[in-house]
């Protein structure tokens, strides 16, 4: 199992330290493997992006209108965190219905 977020987001080690065993993946170091971001869009759609960052409330309106995931290209942390991947099946965030489904 592995928990795509940053490592210093209280979020991903919460995830993390529920999860015992499981990889936490600093997307700003490590990146996202090749096509796992567009696997996580076409799973959840725009709830991919983290739109009450401070990172989004920093770009202009222009920039805000660009394609979801080049916007996590170019900055990591508007990705909405943690993304984990169990047994090929992806998960958003660290909600309650995330946690049952994970068995936490």
């Amino acid at each position: 199992m592995k928990i795509y977020g940053l490592k210093n987001c209280d979020t991903c080690r919460k995830a993390q330290k529920a999860l015992a065993g499981a990889e936490l993946v600093d997307i700003r170091e490590a990146g996202l493997p090749e096509g796992l971001l567009a696997r996580a869009e076409a799973a959840f759609g725009a709830a991919i992006l983290n739109t009450r960052s401070t990172t989004w409330r920093g770009l202009s309106e222009a920039e805000r209108a660009g394609a979801p995931l080049d916007l996590i290209a170019a900055h990591p942390a508007l990705m909405k965190r943690p993304l984990i991947e169990a047994n090929g099946v992806l998960y958003l965030g660290w909600a309650k219905d995330t946690q049952a489904a994970l068995g936490v």
